[in-house]
């Protein structure tokens, strides 16, 4: 038997990194297999060290909104380099940078540039803490906010008892401070917060949950949390790390009608580079050092690669009108296909969407939070995904992730990429 230069990279990987991965996700441990190593993106196709092409839905998990290694990010980052690389000085592209983000998300009075969405994350829970003066805070079953200690985190028996660590290395006490609430449940909210008078800092949630598949949080619970947290002193934080200017120019909060107290962004803003952002209004922000006491800080924040990266990005977010448009006419070209896929078998499979993300749940129960989301079969989405891997398709290696449309892919790929999703389900079931 052949063995591929994928497989090959792999054991050789496993010899230095945990794993022989950056990030869990990408070993494949949820759907079997292993691993494919990358060497090219170009618009929206992947080829792997074997020479395989991909029609690619990851898209880096999301940055990728226009495409692979776009020329106009390209040239912005070749000008940027010129320069230099970093220099753990201000700059004035971050400015820029900060008045455009301010511009595109009315909530964001003040921002502050981090270099990933777990620091922008962090950040806005400590800032939060550090402006109410309050300790607690709540989170939601399903929801992710990246790896900081605090955010790994399971409520044990319902949301009414203290956390524990669901990860080894998170303490007791960090547990402690975290509850944990039920995604589109208001009730899970009232109890905890009678429970907790006084004490909680912040809320957080994503409003489109993309870590549980894609699961849009429901209008009238966003809107009576809102009223809530007004009326408690509750800092809100929408986590729009995924969601931000990728559903909708001014994130998910555009499209609720809710200004959060804070938000944070990352994938997007970055152009494809490391980047991420919190902010929100402006009394809450200058409790951050050195306007305050609130200490975050970061070597490469505000990096100069990643600001052109960035920049380049959202301005073209912004002068491009018709950009949202497309990617809802693609989105919506490529669900219907999948539709009619399911009617002809016989499945009515759960499928969701927000704007350019989206998802395809094992299930035929609806799937509206965590529990109903893990309801679905996870065997049966890791022979979907190998199936679909087979005829040049690749999704996210996991169940409970998103599918990423950008404007590169053309009718052509939506075209193939409907025609494999009933080869792969008729093959599977």
């Amino acid at each position: 038997m052949n063995i591929t230069n994928s497989e090959k990279l792999f054991e050789e990987a496993k010899k230095y990194i945990p794993g022989g991965v950056n990030s869990p996700v990408r070993a494949f441990k949820s759907v079997g297999g292993n691993p494919l190593f990358i060497k090219q993106g170009v618009g929206s196709k992947m080829i792997d060290v074997d020479n395989n092409e991909y029609i690619d839905y990851i898209g880096s998990w999301g940055p990728h909104l226009f495409g692979h290694n776009p020329s106009f990010i390209r040239e912005a980052l070749l000008n940027a380099i010129e320069s230099g690389t970093s220099f753990g000085a201000p700059t004035e592209i971050e400015i820029r940078m900060a008045k455009l983000l301010t511009e595109l998300v009315p909530s964001m009075e003040m921002v502050r540039m981090v270099n990933s969405g777990t620091e922008a994350t962090m950040s806005a829970v400590r800032a939060a803490r550090g402006f109410t003066g309050r300790e607690k805070f709540i989170k939601f079953e399903g929801c992710y906010h990246g790896h900081a200690d605090y955010f790994l985190i399971k409520a044990g028996s319902g949301a009414l008892t203290l956390g524990v660590p669901t990860s080894p290395g998170v303490t007791k006490g960090n547990a402690a401070d975290t509850l944990l609430a039920d995604f589109n449940d208001i009730d899970s909210i009232k109890r905890l917060i009678k429970l907790n008078k006084g004490q909680i800092a912040a809320v957080i949630i994503e409003p489109v949950a993309g870590n549980m598949g894609v699961v849009r949080v429901q209008e009238e619970f966003i809107k009576e949390l809102r009223t809530i947290c007004d009326e408690e002193g509750i800092v809100l934080i929408f986590d729009e790390v995924m969601t931000g200017f990728r559903v909708a120019k001014g994130g998910a909060q555009e499209l609720l009608g809710i200004k959060p107290d804070l938000s944070t962004f990352g994938k997007i803003i970055g152009g494809g580079l490391p980047v991420g952002a919190f902010g929100g209004k402006k009394e809450i922000m200058e409790k951050i050092a050195p306007s305050g006491p609130v200490y975050q800080a970061g070597t490469l924040s505000g990096n100069p690669l990643a600001m052109a990266a960035g920049l380049a990005a959202l301005t073209k977010i912004k002068e491009d009108v018709s950009l949202y448009p497309l990617l809802e006419e693609k989105a919506v070209y490529l669900e219907n296909g999948f539709k009619e896929n399911l009617k002809k078998l016989g499945k009515n499979f759960c499928l969701t969407r927000v704007g350019s993300m989206s998802c395809m749940f094992m299930t035929e129960e609806n799937v509206t939070d965590f529990k109903t989301a893990v309801k679905s079969d996870t065997s049966l989405y890791g022979r979907y995904f190998h199936e679909m891997l087979k005829q040049g398709v690749y999704l996210a290696p996991a169940q409970f992730e998103a599918m990423f449309i950008s404007t590169a892919h053309t009718t052509e790929d939506l075209n193939n990429t409907i025609a494999a999703h009933y080869n792969s389900l008729k093959t599977i079931l």
